[in-house]
């Protein structure tokens, strides 16, 4: 399982939306990487295989990281890797 954190600005937590496979993983992670570059679509819907009928709707514009990591059976008790932190810069 493969997790896709999503990073807003001025909110501490991530949102977070799990894929089973790498390439839909990657392809989710390339989705909001080309949104934020772009600032299109305005907004991002995004649905979690883990949780079904988890349906979140992001604001590309406040969009400030995104990481994808796998998902393991070790590590911390959320499942996700510690210390990930990233800033964008508007270019």
């Amino acid at each position: 399982m493969f997790i896709i954190d999503v990073t807003l600005k001025n909110t501490p937590m991530a949102l977070s939306v799990q894929r089973k496979s790498e390439e839909e993983a990657k392809a989710v992670y390339q989705q909001v990487l080309e949104a934020m570059k772009t600032g299109n679509p305005v907004t991002l819907e995004l649905t979690c295989e883990q949780q079904v009928g988890k349906v979140v709707s992001i604001y590309v514009s406040e969009i400030s990281a995104v990481q994808m990591a796998e998902k393991s059976g070790t590590g911390t008790s959320s499942g996700k890797p510690p210390g990930f932190f990233s800033l964008t810069t508007g270019e």
